[in-house]
């Protein structure tokens, strides 16, 4: 009885590893290494090409002697040619997982980074499903009253979304925040008294806090995607397959909702794995704004202070999200139409 419960699991094991889907996400993660070499090593020469560094910075203070400075120098391994620091770098990471020691904080740059990702993804993922979820209705509504008063209103207001940056924005949401005060909190994440709260009121301080970002980030973002939504659900509504449907006598919202939005969808999915990628960059106006404690504001000041190992880390994580992004959405493009290949995706 145990040999044929073995024999089970090893066939389920070797379907699992012999799997198209595993096959496939193998090979992505191996190309994803050979990409953030190359990545890092692009990066990293931009930053030596920057005039300066972080000690010239510090130079300017007649506090610090000389002495102290070459002290520095020798401690963060700048006196050493960029190829050689670069190579230091690369083997920290590969041999002990440790992405070096910020010049400013003086802490281990994969400690400031974890300390900042939960308050970014935080504001970012409420940002997307905000988007998505008024951006994709939206869409539909649309594309299903094109031409009407409800199809040319809602165009009139993605074009102005659209026209809008998102420093505009958030600087309208922030005068808005101002008169109507203290009906949105700006500045930090929590209240002063978040610490006495309830686990329930906690949430809600989070929630409250999050309001007036989360809209800075999604409402460019929903302005184009309900564009593009209306126009490949008029797109695959003009198709024969949706015609022969209704001729069928199927119900509108069968057709709408089930035929034709599945094949809407497909694009946008593909966009998804950009949009996840695009979080840490979309989130740096709103953090700098609203005083949000996330990466964005951290990479930020790294950059002014050329904090090097801080600025690579950073990048470096940007990076890994296009990658997982785009691995995340093919794999969704495929559950959501199994007639999708795997390996026909680039």
């Amino acid at each position: 009885m145990t040999s044929i419960k073995l024999n089970r699991n090893w066939r389920r094991l070797s379907s699992l590893f012999g799997g198209e889907t595993f096959t496939y996400v193998l090979k992505r993660l191996l190309q994803a290494l050979l990409t953030l070499f190359l990545a890092s090593a692009l990066c990293f020469a931009i930053i030596e090409l920057a005039p300066g560094n972080y000690l010239d910075t510090l130079s300017q203070n007649p506090k610090i002697s000389p002495e102290t400075l070459k002290q520095l120098e020798q401690q963060f391994g700048l006196d050493k040619p960029a190829i050689v620091q670069y190579w230091l770098w690369l083997q920290q990471i590969v041999t002990r997982g440790n992405f070096g020691t910020s010049f400013v904080y003086q802490r281990s740059v994969a400690s400031l980074l974890w300390e900042r990702v939960p308050a970014t993804l935080l504001m970012a993922i409420a940002s997307l499903i905000v988007t998505w979820a008024i951006a994709i209705p939206l869409g539909i509504v649309a594309a299903v009253n094109q031409n009407r008063t409800v199809d040319r209103v809602l165009q009139v207001v993605s074009y102005t979304g659209q026209g809008f940056p998102s420093f505009i924005t958030a600087l309208l949401l922030l005068f808005f925040a101002q008169n109507t005060s203290p009906l949105f909190p700006v500045g930090g994440m929590t209240s002063i008294d978040h610490a006495d709260l309830p686990w329930w009121g906690q949430i809600l301080d989070y929630g409250w806090h999050l309001i007036l970002p989360t809209v800075a980030l999604s409402l460019t973002g929903f302005a184009g995607l309900q564009r593009l939504m209306r126009g490949q659900f008029l797109d695959v509504l003009r198709q024969d397959y949706i015609r022969t449907a209704r001729a069928k006598g199927l119900p509108d919202d069968r057709v709408i909702y089930i035929h034709a939005l599945r094949n809407a969808v497909n694009p946008l999915i593909t966009l998804l794995g950009f949009e996840f990628a695009s979080l840490l960059s979309g989130a740096f106006i709103a953090e700098y704004f609203f005083n949000w404690p996330g990466l964005g504001k951290l990479t930020l000041d790294a950059v002014n202070n050329q904090d090097l190992y801080l600025v690579m880390a950073s990048l470096m994580m940007g990076a890994t999200m296009l990658i997982v992004g785009n691995l995340l959405a093919d794999l969704l493009l495929k559950a959501v139409d199994p007639r999708i290949k795997l390996e026909d995706l680039k």
